[in-house]
């Protein structure tokens, strides 16, 4: 009888999951089956599948404006993306080895100057970054994005990696100094493959906000031959007096791809930094 009333939870419990699942996944199944309606479909019934199924609007869609193709704009998108991505984990990765391990003057005060970074909206610091860059003759290349990452400006990343590095007990540093290594190699051997929950985690946080970034891309990009997904994916609507909402739709699901991917290739070592970023000791 104990038995018989556990599988019976267990299957309440799979169509509960099951059902918010679907509720959650329903725009972006709507989305999907959009790509293959009419303007007058989508506005004009409720039906969720289409009359029928035609790969137009994505053989249309991919050809992107006058000359440029979505191919371009995705080449742009990773070439934006990538480097970004990879120089945030690696600064935020040595501030974090800093602050975690070392003690050096200034330390709580530059500490909390980093948490009060995290509470600065972007709107307020956009204008004296446009200055700057502008200066620099950064505006219209990938620089604006390249440059915040490498010096570390987001200060979320070194904060969550701070508390995943507290959460490692120090003797494995003790350890390794007796071994004969030295600070820098004891973080790369002995620490950085212990992060590697946490490092991609923040490169998958990193990855998500840049690729689906829209203002920062439209401030600071200017030529159409640079722009990425999002810039394009409005561009779009913007090409024609009337917008075939099915070609965008469908340039949407193409664009959204990646990042399903790229999640749940990650998913294991996103939930398991997510959990222990916030443990210590």
């Amino acid at each position: 009888m104990k038995v018989k009333n556990k599988r019976l939870r267990t299957i309440r419990d799979y169509v509960i999951i099951f059902l918010i699942g679907l509720v959650l996944l329903y725009p972006i199944i709507w989305m999907i089956f959009a790509t293959f309606k009419t303007n007058e479909e989508i506005f004009g019934s409720v039906k969720l599948l289409p009359e029928n199924f035609s790969f137009q609007y994505y053989i249309e869609g991919w050809k992107g404006s006058g000359r440029i193709t979505y191919t371009q704009f995705f080449i742009n998108t990773f070439l934006l993306v990538l480097p970004t991505t990879i120089l945030t984990v690696i600064s935020a990765a040595l501030v974090a080895y800093g602050f975690a391990r070392f003690h050096f003057p200034f330390k709580k005060i530059l500490f909390v100057l980093l948490i009060a970074m995290m509470m600065l909206p972007n709107s307020v610091v956009i204008i004296p970054r446009y200055t700057l860059y502008n200066g620099f003759k950064w505006v219209n290349t990938y620089m604006p994005f390249y440059a915040p990452a490498l010096l570390c400006c987001n200060s979320f990343f070194p904060y969550m990696l701070i508390q995943f590095l507290r959460g490692l007990p120090t003797e494995l540093d003790e350890s390794a100094y007796m071994d004969g290594c030295g600070t820098l190699k004891t973080f790369t051997h002995i620490l950085l493959p212990l992060m590697k929950p946490a490092l991609f985690s923040a490169g998958l946080f990193q990855f998500l906000w840049t690729y689906n970034d829209y203002f920062n891309s439209l401030i600071f990009i200017n030529s159409v031959k640079k722009y990425p997904i999002s810039l394009a994916l409005r561009m779009s609507l913007d090409a024609e007096s009337v917008v075939q909402w099915g070609k965008v739709m469908a340039m949407a699901a193409v664009a959204v791809l990646p990042v399903i991917a790229l999640f749940f290739a990650a998913q294991r070592y996103f939930v398991e930094g997510i959990a222990t970023s916030g443990l210590k000791g």
